[in-house]
């Protein structure tokens, strides 16, 4: 009779649980995907996760939303997707600093890079250079840097992130030459480019992605663009280190989704499968080319080992600058 009466019971417990399990699934299945990025709109990753956006509302047919979260150096939008449900249904687009150097420079982090978020997929490299206002009295970064050294006040780089290569860079190439350049944090490159124009700030540091549509309407210029080759995009923009300015070889800039950890490796495989898919097209590639974007389109996985690969190539440049963020 016991036995009968416990039998009973576990069948109920099996049951109610697998009436949970159904409901969760249909609860998944009904609700919208929500794209949390860490910058305002009208940027880069902005125009990216749009785009994105579209193309699974029709790949997937479910509602997208893209939901703005700038602030903390992005981190503000990492803590809204790690404590999103593991369902699928929130997708973190993020640059690499939080996961590739923030683990090096700051004291305290509310996330474990590692542990908190599963990489879904590589989305695209975002090449990087920097900008002035088109009335700057220089016209390339060897230009300012004779200009700052005259005019001492202004100093200003902006940038979108600090504790990322930019930021580090600057931290270099202020040892290597003597120089007082001010890093200054802005919440997304609008902002930045704004004030760039207005002749607030000398110079800005961010994604050609950022700048290309004021380029082209003759309110920002080009000064240069860090690593070790010219970029594909802006083949008549020379290096920094063609200008002999050092510091900047080894930076780069990519984007790449996440979900919270816990989320069922099916809706992840699921995930990855319709990213990769999108950026791989040759319509959403030249898309993202027009605006300063390199579609890539890689697996989770290599994400994991590209974030552990350029953490540790970080390391001892951040050690020997000396910088720690706090939150």
């Amino acid at each position: 009779m016991l036995h009968s009466s416990i039998t009973k019971i576990s069948a109920i417990a099996l049951g109610a649980a697998l009436l949970a399990s159904a409901a969760s699934a249909q609860n998944q299945a009904n609700s919208p995907l929500k794209i949390i990025i860490g910058f305002p709109a009208g940027g880069a990753l902005d125009s990216m996760s749009r785009a994105m956006a579209e193309k699974l509302r029709t790949d997937l047919g479910k509602t997208v939303i893209v939901d703005n979260k700038p602030g903390a150096s992005t981190h503000i939008a990492l803590m809204t997707v790690k404590r999103a449900p593991a369902d699928g249904t929130t997708i973190l687009i993020s640059p690499a600093p939080p996961f590739v150097t923030h683990p090096l420079t700051y004291d305290k982090l509310q996330f474990d890079p590692d542990k908190d978020l599963i990489p879904v997929a590589h989305l695209a490299d975002t090449p990087l250079a920097a900008t002035t206002s088109a009335a700057s009295p220089y016209s390339s970064m060897r230009e300012y840097l004779d200009w700052v050294k005259k005019n001492p006040k202004e100093t200003g780089i902006g940038m979108v992130s600090m504790g990322g290569v930019l930021h580090f860079g600057v931290l270099q190439l202020n040892q290597e030459r003597g120089l007082s350049l001010t890093p200054i944090a802005y919440k997304g490159a609008p902002p930045m480019l704004t004030d760039e124009i207005g002749g607030v700030l000398p110079v800005g540091m961010d994604t050609v992605a950022s700048a290309t549509e004021l380029e082209k309407a003759g309110k920002i210029k080009y000064l240069g663009v860090p690593g070790m080759e010219r970029s594909k995009l802006l083949p008549n923009v020379p290096t920094f280190k063609e200008q002999g300015i050092p510091g900047f070889d080894q930076a780069s800039s990519w984007y790449a989704a996440y979900v919270p950890t816990g989320t069922p490796k099916a809706v992840v495989s699921q995930l990855e499968k319709a990213m990769i898919h999108i950026v791989q097209d040759p319509a959403f590639s030249a898309r993202m080319a027009q605006i300063g974007i390199v579609t890539t389109g890689k697996p989770g996985a290599e994400v994991t080992t590209m974030i552990k690969a350029q953490r540790e190539a970080a390391r001892p440049i951040v050690e020997k600058s000396g910088y720690r963020a706090t939150q």
